[in-house]
């Protein structure tokens, strides 16, 4: 029964990845947008742009390890 709880766990562990895809998603498409609203911005616009990308893919490292951590660290002692 453990290693059942353990395996859902670490399935929902990667629900995570799916808010990082979109979140990217949502990160390149306001860049895409605000530079064509502004294109004189371009520049300080993508460093925004590349910080939302570095910290929306943290999410997505984020999940597996906790996916992992569940997997093989918690062990059972039985």
């Amino acid at each position: 029964m453990l290693e059942g709880a353990k395996s859902i766990g670490a399935g929902a562990a990667t629900i995570a990845l799916a808010g990082a895809a979109i979140g990217t998603g949502n990160v390149l498409s306001s860049s895409i947008h605000s530079v064509t609203r502004n294109p004189s911005l371009a520049k300080q616009s993508f460093g925004y742009a590349i910080l939302g990308f570095a910290l929306t893919e943290a999410i997505a490292l984020f999940a597996p390890m906790m996916a992992f951590l569940i997997s093989f660290v918690f062990r059972s002692h039985a």
